[in-house]
C-alpha cells in the first residue's frame, strides 16, 4: 500500500525510454530481452555449453543463467532500486528472470544471494530477498532463507583478490539442506563469479546435490 501511494504521488519513469508510469515498459523490457547475455557466466569469457557454463570453468554448481549484460536499460533499473530507493522495482526485475528462465523442475527451491546487513538498513530492505520472493510467486516454487552470511564486508570497490578473498568465507547455512531438492540461487549482478561460486559451495557443503544460478545481469569488474 505504501508503494502504491508513493507511485500515485511521484510516478516513476521507465529506466529506458524515460515514460511515466513504470520503472521498466513491455518496449524496454523487450530491448533488454533481445539482447542476452551469451557467455559463461562464471568467467564471462568462454562460451558456454548447454548449461551456461564454458568447459574451462570449474564451479560448484551445475546450471546457469543470466538474462544479460548490465548497461543501458538494466544498468539503471538495477542502480535505481539499489541506490535510489526505487523499492517497486523488484517486480520488473524479477519478472526478467521469469520470462528468460526455463521451466523448471517441480522439485526446485530459490534461495537468494543474502544481502550484506549494512546495506539493508540503508535501504530498509533487502533487494535480492524481495526479487526472490516475487519470482517465487510467479513461478510457484517455495523460498529457503537458510543462506546467510557471516561477514559486514562490502563489495562495491574491491578488487578481483579481495572479492574472491572475502566470498571464501562469506556464507554459512542455518540448518542442512535436502538431497532431493535443487536450490536455485538468485542474484542481481555476477562481476568477478565469486559470491555465487561461494554461496553455492556452501549450499553443496550443506547436502545439497543440485546447485544452479540464476543472475539478472554481468558485468566485468572496473
Amino acid at each position: 500500500m505504501i508503494d502504491s501511494g508513493i507511485a500515485f504521488l511521484a510516478p516513476h519513469l521507465c529506466s529506458g525510454c524515460g515514460n511515466l508510469g513504470v520503472l521498466l515498459c513491455g518496449s524496454c523490457k523487450n530491448d533488454i530481452m533481445d539482447e542476452p547475455f551469451l557467455l559463461c557466466i562464471a568467467c564471462g569469457i568462454g562460451l558456454p555449453g548447454a548449461n551456461g557454463i564454458c568447459r574451462v570453468c570449474d564451479v560448484p554448481y551445475d546450471r546457469a543463467w543470466c538474462v544479460a549484460d548490465r548497461r543501458d536499460h538494466l544498468q539503471r533499473l538495477i542502480g535505481n532500486f539499489k541506490f535510489t530507493n526505487a523499492k517497486s522495482a523488484y517486480k520488473p526485475l524479477a519478472d526478467l528472470l521469469d520470462s528468460y528462465l526455463p521451466e523448471l523442475p517441480r522439485n526446485t527451491i530459490i534461495v537468494p544471494i543474502p544481502t550484506v546487513s549494512s546495506h539493508i538498513r540503508q535501504r530498509g530492505y533487502d533487494h535480492m530477498l524481495l526479487v526472490a520472493r516475487h519470482l517465487g510467486r510467479l513461478r510457484k516454487i517455495p523460498l529457503d532463507t537458510g543462506l546467510y552470511r557471516t561477514s559486514t564486508t562490502q563489495q562495491r570497490s574491491a578488487s578481483r583478490g579481495q572479492r574472491i578473498t572475502q566470498a571464501k568465507t562469506a556464507f554459512a547455512c542455518k540448518q542442512s539442506l535436502d538431497p532431493t531438492k535443487i536450490y536455485l540461487l538468485v542474484d542481481d549482478v555476477v562481476t568477478t563469479g565469486a559470491t555465487i561460486k561461494y554461496a553455492a559451495q556452501t549450499l553443496k557443503d550443506n547436502g545439497a546435490t543440485s546447485v544452479w544460478v540464476a543472475s539478472i545481469s554481468r558485468q566485468p569488474l572496473d
